[in-house]
């Protein structure tokens, strides 16, 4: 029987595009050693968005988070995602402090870095692909998934082969907004097994109700690996059921080296809080079923929630369908990037601002600026000339690595942050997100107990 990997995504994905990822660590932290020997491949548990929402909205140190969840998960590999030169913030950041991130990520316990370029330019991951090899972690090399004019199949297997090049140790295939159909997930995979010598992983959405069909033709393709969260966090815009698919691949000839009443023991655990969220409003139901529609505007999992979650806020959820009409023309103005973050937030961002402004580009993004202007990398396609010119008037396109033109930052950093804390992971933290890291380490620094409690965490729930 071929072994099929699974990828449990409860702990970072898939409450990402269900609750906004809202769930803190001592919610889940019983659940952990259940998790940690039900069979799985690996445990998605950080990077993404977890790391912000940590911070902005939990009250938690992300990096104890990791800490913790390392110290009771043994045998079962962790992994995150990370966003290249971006590591998890929403620009680019110095190679030195990239580098800094990631052997910090590993020395608090990450074992595999699943590293992509939104706009799928390698120039952005190749130090950070270069550091977690220096790290002895893996370095699981990704080509972000979409569909357009400019893409097909012969463009990812050219980028699969610029990976295998680049010394990745595997390769993961990122359908974030569950647009793979059956037959491409097929015909890609089959193609992508031929072309290089490396582990696929797919990871994909069930947004369109399109991802369970695309696992199991994936299966039969020969893929690696898949990505799936317990039933009662899976679905809608998360990945597919582990129960089902696991279920699924036993009958089809795969083993999945999972034991199937570990995850009765887990889905257990999480329904309760599921149920919970439904009841508070932070699992919104429009999220838990199928909407085709979503193949128009191909907006991931984690973009959909939050943008919901954005227009309520603003009493404008009334604007939803046509903020999501808009999305695809800005998209094509820019020319056709994945929607993937950064992007997905930059693209739908601007999307509402032209709906609610009644006026496309009336006020322009920075970060959309930013984009044309080059510093997120080469665009897939050309960028509408006229965006251009009302985005960055006569100014000069960079054309080369955006990083290089970045100076170190680090020591300086430390030294201006030298009354609040002279841990150097705190320091990265406040360079990727400074607002909400100065007013958490005031916080902490208030607050002497917590202090205890991260130091001499020993495994614990707490």
């Amino acid at each position: 029987m071929k072994t099929i990997h699974i990828t449990e995504t409860v702990l970072r994905d898939a409450q990402q595009s269900l609750i906004a990822t809202r769930l803190p660590f001592n919610e889940f932290a019983p659940i952990l050693k259940d998790l940690d020997t039900a069979g799985y491949h690996s445990l998605e548990c950080w990077g993404g968005a977890t790391f912000d929402s940590c911070i902005r909205y939990l009250n938690e140190d992300p990096w104890d988070r990791l800490k913790k969840i390392k110290t009771i998960c043994k045998n079962t590999p962790l992994q995150m995602l990370l966003r290249g030169q971006n590591i998890l913030g929403y620009k680019h950041y110095p190679d030195e402090i990239v580098r800094k991130f990631i052997k910090m990520s590993a020395y608090y316990g990450m074992d595999i870095f699943r590293v992509f370029d939104a706009l799928n330019d390698y120039r952005n991951i190749a130090v950070a692909m270069d550091e977690v090899k220096k790290q002895g972690a893996h370095a699981q090399g990704t080509i972000v998934y979409t569909v357009s004019p400019i893409h097909d199949i012969h463009s990812y297997i050219k980028l699969a082969k610029q990976l295998e090049n680049m010394g990745a140790d595997s390769i993961c295939l990122k359908d974030m907004a569950g647009l793979l159909m059956p037959q491409t997930a097929y015909d890609l995979i089959k193609k992508l097994k031929e072309s290089v010598k490396l582990p696929i992983y797919l990871h994909s959405h069930s947004t369109n109700g399109l991802a369970e069909m695309s696992y199991l033709k994936a299966a039969e393709a020969g893929v690696d690996g898949i990505d799936t969260a317990i039933s009662s966090f899976s679905s809608g815009t998360a990945q597919p059921p582990t129960e089902s698919m696991h279920f699924a691949l036993n009958a089809s000839g795969f083993d999945t080296g999972i034991n199937s009443k570990k995850l009765k023991i887990i889905n257990d655990f999480f329904k309760p809080i599921r149920t919970k969220f439904l009841e508070n409003g932070g699992l919104d139901p429009k999220v838990l079923t199928p909407q085709p529609e979503a193949l128009t505007y191909q907006i991931p999992g984690g973009m959909l929630s939050n943008m919901i979650s954005q227009l309520k806020s603003q009493n404008s959820i009334d604007k939803l369908d046509a903020v999501l009409a808009e999305i695809p023309n800005v998209r094509k103005d820019l020319g056709y990037p994945p929607l993937v973050t950064p992007m997905s937030q930059m693209v739908g961002t601007q999307a509402t601002v032209n709906v609610l402004t009644s006026e496309r580009y009336k006020m322009i993004l920075k970060e959309i600026k930013s984009y044309c202007r080059g510093e997120y990398g080469n665009p897939p396609g050309d960028i509408n000339p006229e965006l251009s010119i009302k985005a960055l008037g006569i100014g000069t396109i960079i054309t080369g690595r955006y990083a290089d033109n970045l100076q170190p930052i680090f020591e300086k950093t430390k030294e201006e942050l030298k009354n609040l804390s002279s841990r150097d992971e705190d320091i990265l933290s406040y360079i990727i997100f400074p607002q909400i890291t100065e007013e958490f380490l005031k916080k902490r620094k208030l607050s002497p107990s917590s202090e205890y409690i991260r130091e001499n965490f020993n495994g614990e729930v707490i």
